[in-house]
C-alpha cells in the first residue's frame, strides 16, 4: 500500500472514531472536547509511528556492507 492510501485510511479511522465518540459518549461540552482531543492525538500518534517505520524501511540510513569472504 502506498503512503497516501494508508494516510487516508488513518484519516477515515479518525473521523469514524470521532463520530462514534460524539454519538455514544455525549455527556457535555467539556467531556466531548476531551474525547475529541484524545481521539485526534491517538490517531496522529499512530499515523506518525507508521509513517516513521514506513519511511525508515523505504530509505534506510545504514547500508549493509558485505565483507570479502562472503
Amino acid at each position: 500500500m502506498g503512503f497516501l492510501v494508508t494516510t487516508l485510511i488513518f484519516v477515515a479511522i479518525g473521523v469514524i472514531a470521532s463520530l462514534c465518540a460524539r454519538i455514544c459518549c455525549n455527556r457535555g461540552p467539556s467531556t466531548n472536547l476531551l474525547h475529541m482531543t484524545l481521539i485526534i492525538t491517538a490517531t496522529v500518534c499512530c499515523w506518525m509511528m507508521w509513517a516513521i517505520v514506513y519511511l525508515a524501511q523505504l530509505k534506510p540510513l545504514i547500508v549493509p556492507v558485505l565483507s570479502e569472504g562472503e
